[in-house]
């Protein structure tokens, strides 16, 4: 609430030391772009890019899951040397899925250079529409209503140009979402660091060995 204050007694104040020929508007940047088609798109192949390199991902999981639960059927027949020679070959598949999935979903991993790729060319063109229907429309300030820096206890439906920056990109406006509600994009959400999987953990422990079972 303390947060909602501010933001009105800044806008007051901003309003209270400028003319009343200034203008204000506000667009909605997630109806924006449920509206865009190659944003709909770009979204579309994220989230089966995702979804291929999950799978890929929980592949090798089973993997050495399966490498696991073979040593422990073997051990007894297997001499010291054999050992060692199995757990290194778990050790370093292990090594290899974590960074596998550093390099699909981490941070500027796979997954994040192709959303720049395909997403933030979109993005650059509402900023560049929002950005001439200020210098053309004269707008002192343009709000972004879905922004979550920016808390917007009223909006005059009159002041909301969404449509007209969907106009100047070319794309025909689309049904406004309810009030009080943002329309949510299409598509993938953005995968964790980790790309919904937990870590691997070392089946033999810190170092190689295989862990000692509790004594009952």
């Amino acid at each position: 609430m303390k947060k909602h204050i501010l933001l009105l007694v800044t806008c007051l104040m901003v309003l209270g030391s400028a003319s009343f020929a200034q203008k204000f508007a506000y667009v909605n940047t997630d109806y924006i772009l449920d509206n865009v088609p190659d944003y709909k798109d770009a979204q579309k192949q994220l989230d089966n890019l995702s979804v291929g390199w999950q799978k890929e991902i929980e592949n090798k999981y089973t993997e050495i899951d399966k490498m696991y639960k073979s040593y422990q059927a073997e051990q007894i027949l297997l001499t010291e040397d054999m050992k060692k020679k199995r757990e290194s070959e778990i050790v370093a598949k292990e090594k290899e899925v974590k960074d596998l999935q550093k390099q699909r979903f981490g941070k500027d991993g796979d997954l994040f250079k192709k959303r720049q790729e395909l997403v933030k060319p979109i993005q650059d063109k509402v900023f560049n529409a929002v950005k001439k229907l200020a210098t053309e429309g004269a707008y002192m300030v343009i709000f972004d209503k879905t922004s979550e820096s920016v808390s917007m206890l009223y909006t005059n439906p009159k002041l909301d140009k969404s449509d007209d920056v969907l106009t100047m990109m070319g794309y025909k406006p689309g049904p406004k979402p309810a009030a009080g509600t943002g329309a949510k994009p299409t598509g993938a959400t953005p995968a964790n660091s980790t790309g919904g999987n937990k870590p691997v953990d070392n089946k033999f422990g810190q170092d190689g060995k295989d862990p000692v079972e509790p004594k009952k």
